[in-house]
């Protein structure tokens, strides 16, 4: 759910920045991550329930993207690129500055994993054993809000939460481990992103579009096999 109302938060935010003449990315990212933390704390101080507080951040970042929209001339087409995608329209600056950001948000995750990968699991465990829980809950939404953002301009704000939802569910049909499902996720997802891209060009279908639809056939095989080997194991 976080992806989803922070994707929608992304959108109002690059409306802005469109309708102000600014970099969506430079202006998105800021803003997103600060959602993030807001949403963290919120839920945390017990002022919201999580599913609450992401539908309000969703659906008024949303609705005043569309006001902006609106009341602003010739930004149709720009924010029509953000919200379902397009890769085509991406430039030099920000295909360095997707590598860059990605590159870090890689990092900072094999970095962090076992404390990350303890937390996931046990809050009250990591706590216990001396780890600022706090810290890397915020960083962990740092790392989502950042990749949400990155993925926005080829999916499209619309459909880039799939791609943080898909690859876990998807490996999490077949495999139990966290590190397995990790594997899975990583390796299914780029699996699915390649020939999503391959298909958007051959058939001139959107990008984001095509990604989605190879993520959810992706899944239901998963789902298959899965039903298929309970039934051997039986």
């Amino acid at each position: 759910m976080i992806g989803d109302g922070l994707s929608h938060v992304s959108y109002g935010a690059l409306c802005i920045a469109f309708a102000l003449g600014y970099s969506p990315f430079y202006l998105s990212i800021p803003v997103v991550i600060v959602a993030a933390i807001l949403l963290l704390n919120l839920t945390e101080k017990g002022k919201l329930k999580s599913d609450a507080a992401i539908a309000i951040f969703s659906a008024s970042s949303l609705a005043i993207g569309v006001i902006v929209t609106s009341l602003s001339s010739g930004m149709n087409t720009e924010v029509e690129s953000y919200m379902f995608g397009s890769i085509l329209a991406m430039d030099g600056s920000d295909v360095i500055l997707s590598v860059i950001l990605c590159s870090v948000v890689m990092i900072v995750f094999i970095l962090c994993y076992h404390a990350i990968f303890t937390i996931t699991f046990d809050e009250d465990f990591a706590r216990s054993s001396g780890l600022p829980v706090r810290f890397y809950n915020r960083l962990l939404s740092i790392l989502i809000a950042i990749t949400i953002v990155l993925g926005m301009r080829m999916m499209g704000a619309m459909l880039i939460s799939s791609l943080i939802i898909f690859p876990a569910v998807t490996a999490m049909q077949l495999f139990r481990t966290y590190q397995k499902v990790i594997l899975s996720a990583i390796i299914t997802s780029s699996i699915c992103f390649v020939i999503g891209l391959i298909l958007s060009y051959e058939k001139s279908i959107p990008a984001g579009a095509s990604i989605v639809v190879t993520n959810l056939v992706t899944f239901l095989l998963f789902l298959i096999v899965s039903k298929l080997k309970w039934r051997v194991h039986v």
